[in-house]
């Protein structure tokens, strides 16, 4: 039980510096450091980087596929669904360092392509099914190409971390996800769907005013 005790609490600490610095900043001294022990300990649970990067982020598909599992279940309906995902989306990149992604493309191949699997595999389903069952319901315009849809959906939830396209500096990574699902999701709407949309933000709105 300790030996899993001690390498969860690596893996969470190793994913708390991963978040706010990127992944490439972040040595395994920094990770000894920030959680107090040696890296010699760290050693024990990992061989290197790349193989903690890669236990890090099979951690983060598994809590994420968890959420979207959650939301997609409890939704009364696709739109409510979608604006579920994007609030789900939007907590977990509230602290994210845009390098993130960008590090593990380029950096983490073996946990790039985990990334890659539930991106394409299980997020691709759930719009896909979402996108259906809102054209069912009338919320969104029958002619919509369901496939080609999704996989635009995919991609605009993975640009805005291109450093090139929306730099650190000059762009809330939250916003642009925010300006991207609202224009997206306008795309998709019968005017029943707009409608129903419009009331999800108001409510939304006045939750996240309460809780400020």
């Amino acid at each position: 039980m300790e030996d899993i005790d001690t390498k969860s609490k690596i893996l969470r600490g190793a994913a708390e510096l991963f978040v706010r610095y990127g992944i490439r900043s972040v040595s395994m001294d920094n990770i000894a450091n920030h959680l107090g022990i040696s890296k010699k300990t760290i050693y024990q649970y990992f061989k290197d980087k790349d193989e903690m990067v890669f236990s890090v982020t099979e951690m983060y598909v598994l809590r994420d596929r968890e959420q979207l599992e959650e939301v997609a279940n409890n939704a009364k309906n696709a739109v409510e669904e979608l604006v579920g995902l994007s609030g789900c989306l939007r907590e977990n990149f509230r602290d994210m360092n845009p390098s993130l992604l960008f590090d593990l493309q380029k950096y983490h191949h073996k946990a790039w392509n985990v990334w890659l699997a539930f991106k394409n595999q299980f997020i691709r389903e759930q719009i896909e099914r979402s996108i259906d069952q809102g054209k069912e319901e009338g919320y969104f315009r029958p002619e919509l190409d369901t496939k080609i849809l999704a996989i635009m959906r995919l991609e605009t939830i993975q640009f805005p971390f291109d450093p090139i396209l929306y730099p650190k500096n000059d762009y809330s990574l939250i916003n642009v996800q925010t300006q991207i699902f609202d224009h997206f999701i306008h795309g998709l709407f019968t005017d029943k769907g707009r409608k129903l949309y419009e009331k999800h933000k108001k409510e939304i709105s006045k939750k996240e005013n309460t809780t400020i």
